[in-house]
C-alpha cells in the first residue's frame, strides 16, 4: 500500500467523485501527510483554502496515484505544512490573505497577494483592511560586508506584468533575491463563485492569457469529473489539437525570447515568424489566434473543417523544414552558448522537493509530465516521449524546450491522422446534488490544476486553479543565486513563469 492510499485509508469521510478521491481527516493524520512530504515520500500538488475549510492535493509519484485530503469545520487556523514543507510557503501565505485562516507556526507570516489596500470583504471569507495607506513590506536581508540591494520593478521596461524583485549582491554576484508578486491579483477564484459551468469556462480560460487553453481544459475535465460525464471521442481529440498548438507557440515564442535576451535578437526574429504562423493557423482552424473560449465543459466550440486540417497540416510541414537550421544555429553560436550553458542551475533535489514540473523541472531530471504520469484520453493512444535532461541550466531548459516542440509536432501529426468522426457536443446532465470534480492537465509550463465544487443546481459553489508556477516562482530565487546581476533577464525567460496565473 503507498503512502498516499494509507492517509486515505485514516481519513473519515470519502468523496469518490471521478477521478480521484477526496477525504476529510483529522489534524493527526493531515500532520502526516506534512511529514510524508517532508521526507519527499509524497509531492505537493495544491493547497487551498475557504471559509472553515482547507484542502491538500497530493501525488505519490511511485505509485501514480492522486488524492485530496480535507480538513473542514475549521474555526480559525490548521496546522501549517510549510512548518516541515517550504513549498508550501506562499500557498499558506495566500490562503491566510484570502480567507483569514492561521497556518499555526507560519514560518513567514508576511502578507502575499494581500497588499494592504482591499476594502470589502472578500467572497472567500476575510475581513479586508481599511483604506488606511499599508504597511511597509519588508524583505529579507542578507548580512555580510560589502553587500548592497538593487530593487527592480514591479513596473518594467518591457511589455510583461508587475513584479517586485529585490537583489542582495557583492557587487555583480547575486547573494540573494527576493520576489514580491501579488500585483495582478484579479480575484478569479471569488468570480467564479455563483456562476454557471459556461461562465466559470470563459473565467478558467482568463486565469493566464497563454494558457487559455490549458485552463479551460483542465476547468472542463474537473466539471466532467463531477458529472460523471464522458465527452465525444471528437471533442476529446480536438482538445488534445489545441493543447498541442498552444504549447508549440509559446515553446517556440520562448526559445526566441530567451537567445533575444542573450543578444542574439536574430533567433527571436525566426522563431516569432514561426509562433505566428501559428497563430494565424490556430485562427483559421478554430476562430480564435489563441482559441480562448474553444473548450467548454462537454464539448468543443468549434470544429475543425477540411479548410483548418489543411492548414495545419501545412503548418507542420514548413515547421519541419525550417526548425532544424534554428536548432543548428542555436547550438552552433558560441556566444549563446557561452551565455546559456552553466547559467542559472537549478538543483535537481530542489525541483523534486517543490514538484517542478514542465521545462523547469524536465530540465533539472524531474519527468514528471501529466500527458504520460496519467495517461488520459488521447495520450492513452498516442506515442510520444517526455524529454529530461539534468544539467538544470538555461541551456537545458532550452533544450528541453526544442525537444517538446519536436515531440509536439509529431503529436499534432498524429491527431489529425487519427481524428474520429462524430458529434463534439454533450450537454452536461442535471445531478440535483453537490458534486466535486478535479484535473490536472499539462500545459505548456507544466502541470494546471483545477478543483470544483458544484451546487445541487449545478452552478459553482467553490473553484480552485493552481497554475504551475506557484512552485517554480521559489526556484528561480535559487537558479539565480551566484549568478551576476545582468544574468537574471536571461535567468527569468528560461523560466517564463506566470505572474497573472500565479496571482489568481
Amino acid at each position: 500500500m503507498s503512502a498516499l492510499s494509507d492517509l486515505i485509508e485514516n481519513g473519515g469521510a470519502v468523496q469518490h467523485h471521478a477521478p480521484w478521491p477526496r477525504a476529510v481527516v483529522d489534524p493527526a493524520v493531515w500532520e502526516s501527510a506534512t511529514l510524508e512530504l517532508a521526507k519527499g515520500r509524497l509531492t505537493l500538488l495544491g493547497l487551498w483554502g475557504e471559509k472553515h475549510a482547507v484542502h491538500m492535493a497530493l501525488l505519490d509519484e511511485s505509485a501514480g496515484s492522486i488524492a485530496v485530503i480535507s480538513l473542514e469545520g475549521l474555526a480559525d487556523g490548521y496546522p501549517s505544512v510549510a512548518r516541515h514543507h517550504p513549498p508550501a510557503l506562499r500557498l499558506e501565505r495566500a490562503i491566510r490573505d484570502l480567507t483569514g485562516l492561521e497556518p499555526q507556526d507560519l514560518p513567514d507570516i508576511r502578507p502575499w497577494l494581500d497588499h494592504g489596500r482591499w476594502d470589502l470583504r472578500h467572497p472567500l471569507g476575510k475581513q479586508a483592511a481599511t483604506l488606511a495607506e499599508p504597511e511597509p513590506y519588508t524583505f529579507l536581508r542578507a548580512k555580510g560586508d560589502g553587500l548592497h540591494q538593487i530593487p527592480v520593478g514591479p513596473v518594467h521596461a518591457g511589455i510583461i506584468e508587475p513584479g517586485h524583485f529585490r537583489f542582495t549582491a557583492n557587487g555583480e554576484t547575486v547573494v540573494r533575491l527576493e520576489e514580491r508578486l501579488g500585483y495582478v491579483h484579479k480575484g478569479i477564484e471569488a468570480l467564479m463563485v455563483g456562476r454557471d459551468l459556461l461562465r466559470g469556462a470563459q473565467l478558467a480560460g482568463r486565469t493566464s492569457g497563454d494558457s487559455t487553453v490549458a485552463y479551460a481544459y483542465a476547468f472542463a475535465q474537473a466539471a466532467e469529473a463531477a458529472a460523471g460525464l464522458v465527452v465525444p471521442p471528437r471533442a476529446v481529440w480536438l482538445r488534445a489539437l489545441m493543447a498541442e498548438l498552444e504549447r508549440l507557440a509559446n515553446h517556440l515564442g520562448d526559445i526566441g525570447a530567451i537567445c533575444n535576451d542573450a543578444a542574439f535578437p536574430l533567433m527571436l526574429a525566426h522563431c516569432g515568424v514561426l509562433r505566428e504562423r501559428v497563430l494565424r493557423a490556430s485562427d483559421i482552424a478554430f476562430g480564435h489566434r489563441l482559441m480562448r473560449d474553444r473548450i467548454l465543459p462537454g464539448a468543443v466550440a468549434v470544429n475543425l473543417g477540411d479548410d483548418g486540417r489543411a492548414i495545419l497540416k501545412a503548418l507542420l510541414d514548413e515547421i519541419h523544414r525550417k526548425l532544424p537550421a534554428l536548432v543548428e544555429l542555436y547550438d552552433n553560436t558560441a556566444s549563446l552558448q557561452d551565455r546559456m550553458v552553466g547559467t542559472g542551475r537549478l538543483r535537481g533535489e530542489l525541483a523534486r522537493q517543490y514538484g517542478a514540473g514542465g521545462y523547469v523541472g524536465r530540465a533539472s531530471g524531474r519527468g514528471f509530465d501529466a500527458r504520460d504520469a496519467l495517461r488520459y484520453p488521447p495520450y492513452d493512444q498516442l506515442s510520444f516521449e517526455v524529454p529530461v535532461l539534468n544539467e538544470g541550466d538555461v541551456n537545458a531548459r532550452v533544450w528541453v524546450r526544442i525537444r517538446e516542440v519536436e515531440q509536439s509536432l509529431s503529436l499534432l501529426g498524429q491527431i489529425l491522422d487519427r481524428l474520429p468522426d462524430g458529434p463534439i457536443v454533450k450537454d452536461i446532465p442535471f445531478i440535483n446534488e453537490s458534486r466535486e470534480g478535479m484535473a490536472l492537465v499539462e500545459g505548456f509550463r507544466g502541470d494546471v490544476l483545477v478543483w470544483l465544487r458544484l451546487t445541487r443546481e449545478g452552478g459553482i459553489e467553490r473553484c480552485h486553479l493552481r497554475d504551475p508556477s506557484w512552485f517554480q516562482w521559489p526556484l528561480l530565487e535559487a537558479a539565480i543565486e551566484g549568478n551576476i546581476v545582468a544574468d537574471f533577464p536571461l535567468c527569468n525567460k528560461s523560466f517564463n513563469c506566470s505572474y497573472s496565473g500565479h496571482d489568481l
